[in-house]
């Protein structure tokens, strides 16, 4: 039997239906210039990077998951964006609403509440990586917005003993 791994690379994010994922997707397909879309199985809104952290500490944020679960939240994704450094063209609501804001401040702290710093506060931008490799978007809005109703909350691992690799869902609401 595999031994347990020592460490684990996780975060917490809203975790898109079936649907969403396919609209996300088609999304990154379409856009113009450079980049590689990202791969639809990945694709997902980051509340709060663990990072590489001991198994349990992701064994207790697994387990108190459930302190996340809140109504069902609505996004309207309509903006384009580009984070330079790492090269992602990205999508997000323009106006995110404070229910997001506030489950990404409760994401933190649940983090923090199982001894998992991650780092100084910074601002939130919420967003979906749709693309890597890629240069700025040519404009800043969609045409047509995607919105997206979501109440699934999930621990992602990436990778295996704490290498980033593939998407694996530890835990979901």
């Amino acid at each position: 039997m595999a031994e347990a791994p020592e460490f684990r690379r996780v975060f917490l994010a809203l975790w898109p239906d079936t649907a969403t994922r396919e609209r996300l997707d088609r999304l990154g397909r379409t856009l113009d210039g450079p980049g590689r879309p990202i791969p639809p199985e990945h694709l997902h809104l980051t509340l709060a990077f663990a990072g590489t952290v001991p198994a349990g500490q992701a064994d207790c944020l697994a387990g108190h998951l459930g302190s996340l679960a809140s109504d069902p939240l609505e996004l309207t994704l309509d903006r384009l964006g580009h984070f330079a450094r790492p090269r992602i063209t990205w999508v997000g609501p323009d106006d995110p609403p404070a229910a997001l804001l506030d489950l990404a401040d409760r994401a933190h702290a649940l983090c923090r509440e199982c001894g998992i710093d991650t780092g100084p506060p910074r601002p939130f931008r919420p967003h979906v990586s749709l693309r890597r490799h890629a240069a700025p978007p040519a404009r800043e809005r969609i045409e047509t917005p995607l919105y997206w109703a979501t109440d699934t909350i999930a621990l992602i691992e990436s990778g295996r003993d704490g290498h980033p690799g593939p998407y694996r869902i530890l835990a979901r609401t």
